[in-house]
């Protein structure tokens, strides 16, 4: 009876044993996939934020127009921008505004 008993909870053991093995290598898998992807995800970034900050500072903005534009380029007074508004029930010119919001 003893021995019976005691097979029946080394056979428990190792079943429970090798199903948390398994579920655990699952979770394991899972982790790494979620890790890959966000190290791809973080190396896109840095890569999009580098060139964003390069193209957008101001210097680099004046040597493209200098490079490329020339004289094309003007500048234009605040108060001369327009918007052309498009909604479904009507079209219209509006002028420029600034909106501080304050939250």
């Amino acid at each position: 009876m003893k021995k019976i008993f005691l097979a029946v909870i080394i056979f428990a053991l190792v079943l429970t044993t090798a199903i948390i093995k398994n579920t655990t290598k699952k979770i394991e898998d899972q982790i790494f996939v979620v890790k890959e992807n966000l190290r791809v995800q973080n190396s896109e970034f840095e890569n999009i934020l580098l060139e964003h900050d390069y193209l957008t500072s101001a210097e680099k903005l004046l040597e493209y127009q200098s490079l490329y534009f020339e004289d094309q380029l003007i500048q234009k007074k605040i108060d001369e921008i327009k918007f052309y508004n498009i909604s479904k029930d009507f079209e219209k010119i509006e002028d420029f505004k600034i909106i501080k919001n304050n939250e």
